[in-house]
């Protein structure tokens, strides 16, 4: 089957070492309406992003036809961990996200994707468990006085050693019981994981309310082509299980997408049978 061009987000991963105004451009040529947008310098680094800078860029995105939908600050490689076991860490992270929600609003974007952290390898996973659940919670909660509705995405365990699939992300988000807190389904994470996309929903049902639809071998986060996953397969399950919401490639690879983005953006629009 193929993926509706309407369920189909542009992003800015992979463009970090080109203009912002290259990837809207891009975005706009290439048929995209909604935008997932990654928090990261020099494009939109939440820590140094005024609400009038956010204005500026939202006009920028809505000047092209375009509007933001979701915004992932960069939360993985740079020192931003809500389950740290350091206080000054977990405070100025959740303080990051709080913030980020804050950004939502002035972008227009209706969502905040959020990952869990991690604890010490050393430690008791059920301390690292109880930061990450109410730093989760709080920020959740802080989202959803403004408007903005979250999402949490699952992690490779080389990433987090919380919540690495589909069972472990249900029961995170069980524990939180926030109505606004919905579940990411990453597709690289997931065949790390040994699950499938049915797995996912069986576990997750329709909380899953956002995709990272990326090809790996099968870790990578690679163009659709150049891994090994199962696309079509992945497609049609996603139809079955009646997912009619948006969907990103989240395109990092080994760094190479990044000297020339558009090509790895058009060849995974080619495998899911968009033109």
């Amino acid at each position: 089957m193929a993926l509706s061009s309407r369920q189909l987000t542009g992003s800015n991963f992979a463009y970090q070492h080109l203009p912002f105004a290259t990837f809207l451009d891009d975005a706009a040529d290439l048929g995209r309406e909604k935008l997932e947008l990654w928090g990261i310098a020099p494009h939109l680094h939440v820590p140094r992003l005024s609400d009038a800078d956010a204005r500026g860029i939202r006009r920028s995105v809505e000047a092209r036809g375009l509007t933001a939908y979701c915004l992932t600050p960069e939360q993985v490689m740079y020192p931003v961990n809500v389950a740290s076991p350091v206080g000054w860490l977990r405070t100025e992270s959740i303080a990051l996200f709080r913030r980020a929600a804050e950004l939502c609003v002035e972008l227009g974007a209706e969502l905040l994707l959020l990952t869990p952290g991690r604890g010490y390898e050393n430690e008791a996973p059920a301390a690292a468990w109880r930061r990450s659940v109410d730093a989760i919670g709080e920020i959740a909660a802080y989202a959803g006085s403004l408007g903005v509705e979250c999402v949490l995405e699952p992690l490779q365990r080389v990433e987090s050693n919380l919540v690495n699939g589909s069972r472990t992300l249900a029961a995170m988000l069980d524990e939180i019981g926030a109505d606004h807190l919905g579940a990411v389904l990453d597709t690289v994470t997931m065949a790390v994981a040994g699950e499938s996309v049915d797995d996912a929903f069986d576990a997750l049902g329709d909380r899953v309310r956002h995709v990272h639809l990326i090809d790996g071998r099968p870790a990578g986060h690679l163009a659709w082509g150049d891994g090994e996953l199962p696309l079509q397969d992945y497609l049609a399950a996603l139809d079955r299980r009646g997912y009619d919401r948006w969907m990103t490639f989240e395109l990092f690879g080994d760094g190479r997408y990044a000297r020339d983005p558009r090509t790895a953006v058009e060849q995974c629009h080619a495998r899911v049978g968009l033109t």
